[in-house]
């Protein structure tokens, strides 16, 4: 971690409301997957800072946001303000550069691990990707990932982003350990961490056979309702 984010965490947890969290289930201190709801800058800002593991987490964080060049086309195309809204044409000319003069230099300096999407250097950047997530699972460090995927303002899709279980296989090939994936629902306004019973990748059974109740598991925790496994 960077000075920049050291200070901006000093910050926050000074001014910012104190966060409490609730296990379904105690917690088994391996290297995990903590796979939570976004809502909108606070959701990371909270699992970095507040979250009781925060000190051994990497956010998974589009790369795309993390570079001063791309920053302003991926706010346009997040639903930032609301589409038509009045005062669109300001919003559109000025928040975009804002942001990327703010974002990128402090996504640097947090726990983040950059996250590539192809068109582009797209082979090499996965990897890269890969390599730094295996990475910080070897050394003890849990994963951090947002994979809800926006679909208007305010609003999300009803299924989440499962590319990244490829993940578990290659961390069981390696280690030939499980991982454990934990659905995080982040509730601002009760200010609470509510993280569900974990679901665990199953070695014994291909990614695609066990994507689809992963993702129903996950996606139902994530935002806070009951997961029946």
């Amino acid at each position: 971690m960077g000075k920049l984010f050291d200070f901006l965490k000093w910050g926050i947890r000074l001014v910012g409301p104190k966060m409490t969290t609730t296990w379904e289930e105690p917690f088994i201190d391996e290297p995990c997957i903590f796979v939570c709801n976004h809502v909108g800058a606070m959701g990371p800002i909270h699992m970095v800072v507040n979250f009781p593991l925060c000190e051994k987490v990497k956010a998974w964080c589009n790369e795309g946001i993390m570079n001063r060049k791309s920053c302003p086309a991926y706010v346009r195309q997040d639903y930032w303000w609301e589409p038509g809204c009045r005062l669109e044409p300001l919003y559109n000319a000025t928040i975009p550069y804002i942001a990327a003069a703010v974002i990128p230099p402090v996504l640097k300096s947090a726990p983040t691990i950059p996250v590539y999407h192809p068109p582009g250097n797209s082979e090499f950047s996965v990897v890269t990707t890969m390599r730094m997530s295996m990475a910080a699972l070897n050394e003890g460090n849990h994963l951090v990932i947002f994979p809800e995927q926006p679909s208007g303002y305010k609003d999300h899709h009803t299924w989440i982003n499962m590319e990244w279980l490829y993940l578990c296989n290659v961390y069981h090939r390696r280690t030939g350990k499980a991982l454990r994936m934990y659905p995080v629902h982040i509730d601002t306004a009760a200010h609470e961490f509510r993280v569900a019973k974990p679901i665990m990748y199953d070695p014994e059974r291909t990614q695609e056979e066990q994507k689809d109740e992963i993702e129903r598991v996950l996606a139902a925790g994530l935002r806070g309702e009951k997961v029946e496994q």
